[in-house]
C-alpha cells in the first residue's frame, strides 16, 4: 500500500495571531476535508465527552472548531458517542448527556446537537459486516454512527491501561460500537447476574430471544442459564442497576484486533476524516472518573484520512518525546527494579500491548502504516 498523508501542527501561537482552534481549521483544510462533500449531508463527529470527575479530555473549544468547519462546507454536524458497557455517569442515554452537559459540551458551547449514537439504552445499532475480518462478521454499531453521510473521528490522544494508547482506532472502533458491541470486543463469554443488585423486575429477561435468563420465583433473582444464553448482551442495556456484567476476557491482542475490525466497519463506504490531538497525554482512558499527571508533553495536532497511518504518526511521535517529571511513567522509569521496555506507553503500563493493533489493522486492508508527515 502506498504512503498515506498526514498532516501535523504544533501548540505554538503567537500573540494577536491565530488562536490553536483556528490552527486546527487550517491544518484540516490543508489536509483536505474541503475536498469531502458535505453540502446537505449529515456528518457524524465521534469524540469522547470524558467520565465525570475526568479532566483530561478534549476541551469543547476543538469540538466547535470542526462543528463550524463542517457547517462553513453545508454540512449538517452532530457530536456522538456511544454508551458504555460498565458502570458509570455514560451508561444510557440520559447519564451519557447530562455528563457531556456537565463536561462543557452543549448544542451552544459546540455550535451543534450532541446525539448518543446507540439510543437510551444502547440497544440501537446497526450489525455492519466486517470485510476481511477475522474475529467479527457483523460489528455492532450505534445507529445514529452509521445513519451519517460523513464520518470525521475527533480524537484526544493518549495513554491506555489496557491497548497502550487511545488513538483513532480506539476512538473509533470501541467508541462506536454500542453496548453490545463493546461487550463483544472485550469479552470471550456470557454474562452473570449479581444478586444484591438484582430487583427482579424482569426487564432483561424481555430482551433476551433465547432462553438465556431464568427467574427464580423463590429469591425474586434472575439466573443465567448458560446452556441457552449466546453472550449477545441485549441485557445489558435492559437493566437499568448494573446486576449484569461481564468478565473482561480477552486478551489484549485479541481486544486490539477486535478494534481494528469494529473501526474498518464504521468507516468502509462513505467519506471520512480524522483528527488526533497530543495534548494532555494522561496514563489511562478518559473512561476513568480521575486522570493522572500527563506522561508525555503537549506534542500537536494531526489530520488524516487514514485512520492506520494518524495512530502510526502519533505513536511515532509520542516515542520521540521525553516523558515528563512527576508522571507515572517518569516514576516507573526511576524505579531500579522496574524492567524498562523501551516503550514509553509499555512504561507507563506494563500490562497495556498496542502493536497487535496497528499490525492487524494493515493486514485487513484499514490503512497504511507508511506515511509522509506534512508539517502546516
Amino acid at each position: 500500500m502506498a504512503k498515506s498523508k498526514v498532516y501535523f501542527t504544533n501548540f505554538r501561537t503567537v500573540a494577536f495571531g491565530d488562536g490553536l482552534t483556528v490552527k486546527l481549521q487550517k491544518m484540516a483544510k490543508k489536509a483536505g476535508i474541503g475536498d469531502i462533500d458535505m453540502d446537505g449531508k449529515f456528518v457524524a463527529v465521534k469524540m469522547h465527552f470524558g467520565e465525570l470527575g475526568n479532566i483530561s479530555y478534549l476541551r469543547p473549544n476543538y469540538a466547535r472548531a470542526v462543528a463550524d468547519l463542517v457547517k462553513e462546507m453545508g454540512g449538517k454536524p452532530f457530536l456522538t458517542d456511544c454508551n458504555t458497557m460498565y458502570p458509570g455517569s455514560r451508561k444510557n442515554a440520559l447519564e451519557h448527556l447530562e455528563c457531556a452537559w456537565q463536561n462543557g459540551f452543549t448544542p451552544l458551547t459546540v455550535g451543534c446537537p450532541v446525539i448518543i449514537g446507540d439510543g437510551l439504552k444502547g440497544t440501537d445499532d446497526i450489525a455492519v459486516p466486517v470485510e476481511g475480518g477475522e474475529y467479527v462478521k457483523e460489528a455492532r454499531i450505534g445507529r445514529a454512527v452509521m445513519d451519517a453521510d460523513v464520518f470525521i473521528s475527533l480524537t484526544h490522544f493518549k495513554g491506555h491501561e489496557m491497548t497502550g494508547f487511545g488513538g483513532a482506532i480506539k476512538n473509533i472502533g470501541m467508541g462506536c460500537g454500542s453496548r453490545a458491541g463493546k461487550t463483544e470486543q472485550h469479552s470471550n463469554g456470557k454474562p452473570h447476574i449479581t444478586p444484591e443488585l438484582c430487583r427482579g423486575c424482569k426487564k432483561c429477561q424481555k430482551e433476551c430471544a433465547n432462553g438465556g435468563l431464568v427467574f427464580d420465583e423463590a429469591s425474586r433473582k434472575m439466573h443465567v442459564d448458560q446452556d441457552n444464553c449466546v453472550g449477545c448482551s441485549r441485557c445489558l442495556g435492559a437493566c437499568n442497576f448494573d446486576a449484569i456484567a461481564f468478565n473482561n476476557s480477552n486478551a489484549n491482542s485479541v481486544l486490539n484486533c477486535k478494534m481494528a475490525e469494529y473501526t474498518k466497519a464504521v468507516v468502509d463506504g462513505r467519506p471520512c476524516f480524522h483528527i488526533s490531538l497530543i495534548v494532555d497525554v494522561s496514563p489511562n482512558c478518559d473512561c476513568h472518573g480521575e486522570n493522572d499527571a500527563p506522561i508525555l508533553p503537549n506534542i500537536g495536532m494531526f489530520a488524516s484520512f487514514d485512520p492506520l497511518a494518524l495512530d502510526q504518526a502519533c505513536v511515532d511521535a509520542c516515542l520521540a518525546a521525553a516523558p515528563l517529571p512527576g508522571s507515572q511513567l517518569s516514576d516507573h522509569l526511576a524505579d531500579p527494579s522496574f524492567h524498562r521496555h523501551h516503550d514509553h506507553f509499555t512504561n507507563s503500563a506494563p500490562e497495556s500491548e498496542w502493536k497487535t493493533c496497528l499490525e492487524h489493522a494493515e493486514k485487513i486492508g484499514l490503512g497504511s502504516r507508511e506515511y509522509d508527515l506534512i508539517e502546516v
